[in-house]
Parts: structure tokens; C-alpha cells; sequence
């Protein structure tokens, strides 16, 4: 099976840190049990990363907030 680099999920999505976010958000579903949406044996991230690659996963749905927390100092 071919490798899957980040130049070819960046075909889809511009943003590096953007398909970082959402290779994140895709590995938390298949772990409360989301179905992959490609044939894939390997690890999570690389499912992920095919499935982003493929165009199966829009950043629609991305909860950009993931481990941000908002100063309310100011």
C-alpha cells in the first residue's frame, strides 16, 4: 500500500496546522468507536490521515477549541 505523506492531505486541506486538528478529531472518534470511511489495517493516525487524503473528512465539523483555553483576565 502507498505511504501517505502530508503534501498529499495538504491537496485538501491548505492549512498544516488545520489537518493536524482534524487527523486529532478523527482519532478521538475511532477511539469512542466511529467506523473508518477507508480500508485501512494501519495505526489511527494513518487511517486518519487516508481518509483526509481521500476526501472523506471536511473540516466542517472540527472543534477548533481542543485544548484551547480562553484568558478572561483581560
Amino acid at each position: 500500500m502507498a505511504r501517505i505523506t502530508v503534501e498529499d492531505c495538504q491537496e485538501r486541506v491548505d492549512n498544516r496546522f488545520l489537518l493536524v486538528q482534524m487527523a486529532i478529531k478523527r482519532v478521538q472518534q475511532f477511539r469512542e468507536g466511529y467506523e473508518p470511511l477507508v480500508d485501512s489495517k494501519n495505526k489511527e493516525v494513518v487511517t486518519a490521515l487516508r481518509e483526509i487524503a481521500a476526501g472523506k473528512v471536511l473540516a466542517d465539523g472540527v472543534d477548533m477549541k481542543i485544548g484551547y483555553e480562553q484568558d478572561d483576565a483581560e
